[in-house]
Order: structure tokens, then sequence, then C-alpha cells
């Protein structure tokens, strides 16, 4: 069985430009994000899907500094970008995960890959049901079905987000084109978020950087956001998946 990740990445985003590129501790969210990524023992090999912006090839050369090819391609057509990666390829199933997530965590990866082929199902993921943390949101999907979606999604919001068409026609949701299934959280932690749409999500994440680390799981991180008075002033009034991410 073959299974390859692709996170998606890019300069431009409306409310905190150049996000990937920004540090914590002289290293760039998008390097955290895919040096934690890597670490799947699921997952046979990685990509990158950007976009032909300017300084697009910042985001290769960090990719590149970790062996982890890249590929450029539309800005909105996010869904042709995961095609085009995964044709040549010819995986089993395909992990989405994406770069505004720095703290995305490898054994979640890699527990939602391993219900997928439990489960036998053409997508699967943690995010029907909200109750993870944004920023460890992970899909799980076969090749046959992103084939199918990018053959038939015909509207923007299909392509720009890669997996609406996938959703739309899956059992979960009551379609009969995708068999579907939902991946279990231990716990509500849909109002923490581990994600960076905003300069206030920055300053979380590196809060928990700096008290953390940058290499314990999403539980752990989890409950010290939870427990932490500081972090909730900043992030009160955010609320969840507000930007509908583009990177």
């Amino acid at each position: 069985m073959k299974i390859i990740g692709i996170t998606q990445a890019r300069i431009g985003s409306s409310r905190l430009p150049r996000k990937v590129l920004l540090e914590i501790k002289g290293k760039t969210l998008l390097q955290y994000h895919l040096e934690r990524a890597i670490q799947s023992k699921m997952v046979d090999k990685w990509f990158v899907a950007t976009t032909q912006e300017p300084e697009s090839d910042l985001i290769c050369n960090i990719a590149s500094n970790l062996s982890i090819q890249s590929y450029k391609g539309s800005l909105n057509d996010v869904l042709d970008r995961f095609y085009q990666i995964a044709k040549d390829e010819k995986p089993d199933y395909i992990v989405r995960i994406t770069s505004d997530c720095p703290l995305i965590d490898s054994v979640l990866i890699d527990k939602v890959v391993q219900f997928t082929i439990n489960e036998n199902v053409d997508y699967a993921s943690n995010t029907f049901i909200e109750d993870f943390p944004d920023g460890q949101d992970i899909e799980v999907f076969r090749f046959s079905a992103l084939e199918q979606a990018w053959k038939n999604a015909n509207k923007p919001y299909q392509k720009e987000h890669v997996t609406p068409y996938i959703r739309e026609h899956s059992s979960l949701m009551g379609g009969d084109i995708f068999i579907s299934a939902n991946f279990p959280s231990p716990g509500k932690y849909e109002k923490v978020r581990l994600t960076v749409d905003e300069e206030k999500d920055f300053e979380v994440i590196s809060i928990l950087i700096h008290d953390l680390g940058a290499e314990k799981g999403w539980l752990e991180y989890a409950d010290y956001y939870e427990n932490n008075e500081e972090i909730h002033e900043l992030n009160s009034s955010i609320k969840r998946n507000e930007g509908y991410r583009k990177v």
C-alpha cells in the first residue's frame, strides 16, 4: 500500500501575510509544520503544494532542505495542485494537511490513516465532528476519490478547498458516491486553536513553543492551552475556521 501526504502552502494570506515564513526561535512556522509531519510512520512520501506567486521559492527551499518535493500550481485551484502531484505517484491513499498548522501531530496523522484503512472507506477525517483543536485537521482519501473530484468539481469553492466535492457526496453527509467515516476525539477540544490565521494565533503558538518546546503531542498542547489565562485572553474572540484556510 502506498500513502503520500500533501500539505498546501502559499505566500499570500489576507489576514496574516507570509505567515508560513514567520519565525519562532529562529525557525519558520512552515519548518515546524514539515518537521513534525514527516515523523509520520505511515506516510511514505510528503509533498508541498504551493503556488506560482512571487517568493514561492522560499517555500520550496524550506521543503527542499527537508528533502521534501514541491509543486507550483494554481493559486485558487488547490484541488488541481493536489491532483497534479498525486497522478504521477498513483497512491492508494492521500493525506491532506495545511501549513497553517505548525503543531500538527504525526501520531494523530498515523491514527487517522490507520482508521481509514481499517474502516475501508473512501474518505475519513477528524473534522466531520469538530472536537479536535483547530490546527489538527487531518483528511485521508483514496486517490480514486481525488480523481473523481478533480474531474467533476465545477464550483470555485470545491476547487479552492480540495475536498468539498468529496465531503458533499460522502455517506456521512447523505451522499452515495464516497463511503466516509469520522475519526473520534477523546474529548471536546473545539475551542483550542493550534492554527495560525491571525497575529494573536501566532502569539499563542509562540507561547506554546517557548513554554513546552516543539515536540509535544497535540493533547499536551491542548491541555496547556486550556489552563493558560494569557492564551485565553489572546484567542477568546477568534472563531473556528473563520477564514476557511486557503494556504
